[in-house]
């Protein structure tokens, strides 16, 4: 109940109306907030630190693309403003959370995607990750791994590992496999017996150096081929506050302990540092899991959410047939999310409220 739900009489004496009234809001803390952050200003400020990973995909992969994140961004607005008619809802666009969505797919999308999977899987992000759930705000999966999840499981040749490789392609980058999944080939090598353990490494070695992996120069999905954008644009996101530190904090720490290890167990011939700025785990850790609504709102919770993402991405990296874990591991620790929360509910100031006996 607030003030302002009733009239009350004036110096004058005559009634106020309720809205003339000072409206005491009776809520829970905290009491402090930047009225100015909203939604819309969120995700501007995500599209804005992309720039750099969309500049080095145009300079690296040229007008494919181009035509890959376009393809996603008008297939998510299209998508957006046709459920939301269907579902009776005023339209969403105007929040920008389609276009960002949309930019995220298309940049964890391979340069040779045919237009269709770029299309229906921005279907599938909206209507599967998001409007099903009733709309931003109240899905449970991040919407733009969803829309890839649905890409990579119906369309598992054009987002395989041939997808990313074209030989005689006149973009060199791209006559090549990906890192991840040439260490996988080496690994199948080694445990057959058709090469030696230093042999293994020296090809692994030779095939991708870690200046390639920080400027562009690898082969990828469009938004993994340069570190160095990644960390451009997360910084600055942390900068902004628009993100904390903690979920990239876990998501990156954890594969370096676990790789570390796993290398000296000769489990992996990538090195740690190899296995970072390899991949997706740097635009996971700063653009995918740090999304506010499918991750914990606690600090402890965030903490653990990124270790979890982090040990699942070495997990599915190691020891399963896909190259990339990511994605999957995001999903996966979306739907602990609730579980986390309510473990991690911070100690009021002050202690407990004593319970009367």
């Amino acid at each position: 109940m607030t003030a302002g739900d009733v009239a009350q009489p004036t110096e004058s004496g005559r009634l106020a109306p309720a809205d003339e009234i000072l409206r005491l809001q009776i809520a829970p803390s905290p009491h402090l907030a930047d009225r100015a952050f909203t939604t819309r200003r969120m995700m501007l400020e995500v599209i804005l630190a992309l720039i750099p990973v969309v500049v080095m995909a145009v300079v690296v992969f040229r007008w494919y693309a181009v035509v890959q994140i376009g393809s996603c961004v008008l297939a998510c607005l299209i998508a957006e403003a046709a459920l939301a008619r269907l579902a009776g809802k005023p339209s969403s666009l105007g929040d920008c959370s389609a276009v960002l969505t949309g930019m995220i797919l298309g940049l964890s999308l391979p340069w040779s995607s045919p237009w269709y999977v770029a299309v229906l899987g921005s279907f599938a992000a909206i209507g599967l990750g998001k409007a099903v759930f009733g709309g931003l705000g109240c899905n449970i999966f991040n919407p733009a791994m969803v829309g890839r999840a649905f890409a990579m499981l119906s369309f598992a040749r054009e987002m395989g590992a041939s997808a990313y490789v074209v030989l005689d392609s006149q973009l060199t980058v791209v006559t090549r496999a990906t890192p991840l999944s040439l260490a996988k080939q080496f690994a199948a090598d080694l445990a057959a017996g058709r090469v030696t353990a230093g042999e293994a490494k020296i090809q692994m070695e030779a095939a991708e150096d870690i200046w390639a992996l920080l400027v562009g120069q690898a082969n990828g999905s469009l938004g993994e081929t340069s570190a160095l954008a990644i960390l451009l644009g997360g910084i600055y996101l942390m900068l902004r506050r628009v993100i904390s530190w903690e979920i990239p904090l876990g998501i990156m720490v954890i594969p370096v302990i676990l790789v570390e290890l796993s290398h000296w167990l000769d489990l992996t011939l990538l090195g740690p540092l190899q296995h970072l700025i390899t991949g997706s785990i740097l635009f996971g850790a700063f653009f995918i899991a740090t999304d506010p609504v499918t991750s914990p709102v606690t600090r402890a919770g965030k903490i653990l959410f990124g270790m979890g993402v982090g040990f699942f991405i070495v997990v599915i990296r190691l020891f399963s047939s896909y190259p990339e874990g990511v994605m999957f591991a995001v999903l996966l620790m979306n739907a602990a999310v609730p579980l986390l929360n309510r473990w991690t509910i911070p100690r009021p100031l002050g202690g407990p409220v004593p319970v009367k006996g």
